[in-house]
């Protein structure tokens, strides 16, 4: 009896379906919990600072790179750390795609493995294409 080959691999659609589950709960969650402290240290450091609300002042540009947010983390900058949050919370589809590309390579589902490589595509050139 030949038994198929799919049925015999260690990653089949549940356990896919599971894993990409924790990744996306564990992602969020971390992030949630960067930004909580980042905003705690913030607040601690400048709760006590007067609101402006005339006047928007956009942010800092060396949050604005990765090397800034890395540096401003390093020091302990509440809104460093905060910026941090939020590129975990960016990164956390970014990581259920690859993901999938590789679960999907393991299947040796080449056709699915395209596609996903083909939205990780878009999703590349959305985030770092545009060169604003």
């Amino acid at each position: 009896m030949k038994q198929d080959k799919k049925a015999t691999t260690p990653w089949n659609d549940q356990r896919m379906e599971i894993v990409v589950g924790y990744l996306l709960r564990t992602g969020v969650l971390l992030s949630a919990a960067v930004v909580v402290i980042g905003g705690a240290i913030y607040l601690f450091r400048h709760g006590a600072a007067p609101a402006n609300f005339h006047v928007f002042q956009g942010e800092l540009s060396p949050l604005r790179t990765l090397a800034g947010i890395a540096h401003g983390v390093l020091k302990l900058s509440g809104s460093a750390v905060i910026q941090l949050g939020l590129l975990l919370l960016i990164a956390t589809p970014i990581a259920r795609v690859l993901f999938s590309a590789v679960a999907f390579a393991f299947e040796r589902d080449y056709l699915y493995v395209a596609f996903t490589l083909a939205v990780l595509g878009v999703l590349a050139y959305s985030l770092l294409g545009q060169g604003h």
